[in-house]
């Protein structure tokens, strides 16, 4: 890979493709995306009734796929699992480990991730509607994985699992879609200049 100066947006790339390309940048990237999806997941706000909190680790692991890419994102993703998995303090909360009945989460923000990397190399992150429905799509793949782990982690059934672990997420997601929509779409008017 060059190190040469990044070429101007053009189809396929994603904004990390913006910078000089290396092998260094991209380790700096993935190890980059793990620690800001850890650091993110400290901001966590416990939910009555849930054993999962309200955090920023899925807006992060979101936007880490969209500014990384598939490849990237699913490695930075692993990353982070990995990394939580044999002692890191980085998830939810500082915690650390497999056990925790929202650890379904993570494994779905490392295919959320890739996905929704996958549709920013296709100019998904490029207009407010195009970026809001991909964050949507990354946020329906996190619950389709962590919404069945929770139910058979803390032993609920199907209803009680989507009660405690999707609906009061709803209105979040909401607005980190929002968030998203103003955010990427921003940024590459700004590469651009």
């Amino acid at each position: 890979m060059s190190t040469a100066a990044a070429t101007p947006a053009s189809p396929g790339q994603v904004l990390a493709d913006l910078l000089p390309a290396s092998r260094v940048r991209d380790v700096a990237l993935v190890l980059g995306g793990a620690a800001l999806t850890g650091l993110a997941a400290q901001i966590a706000v416990p939910v009555p009734g849930s054993p999962v909190p309200v955090t920023g680790q899925t807006f992060a692991a979101l936007l880490v796929g969209t500014t990384l890419g598939a490849r990237r994102g699913l490695l930075s993703l692993a990353l982070y699992a990995v990394a939580g998995v044999v002692g890191v303090p980085w998830f939810a909360d500082g915690a650390s480990g497999a056990g925790a009945v929202s650890f379904g989460y993570v494994l779905g923000m490392i295919l959320a991730s890739t996905v929704v990397g996958a549709l920013a190399r296709r100019g998904a992150d490029r207009s407010m509607w195009r970026m809001a429905g991909t964050m949507l799509v990354g946020e329906a793949i996190i619950y389709a994985v962590g919404v069945p782990y929770l139910a058979y982690a803390a032993d609920l059934s199907a209803s009680a699992a989507i009660a405690a672990g999707l609906t009061p997420f709803l209105i979040g997601d909401a607005l980190k879609a929002a968030l998203a929509m103003g955010l990427l779409p921003t940024a590459w008017k700004l590469a651009r200049r």
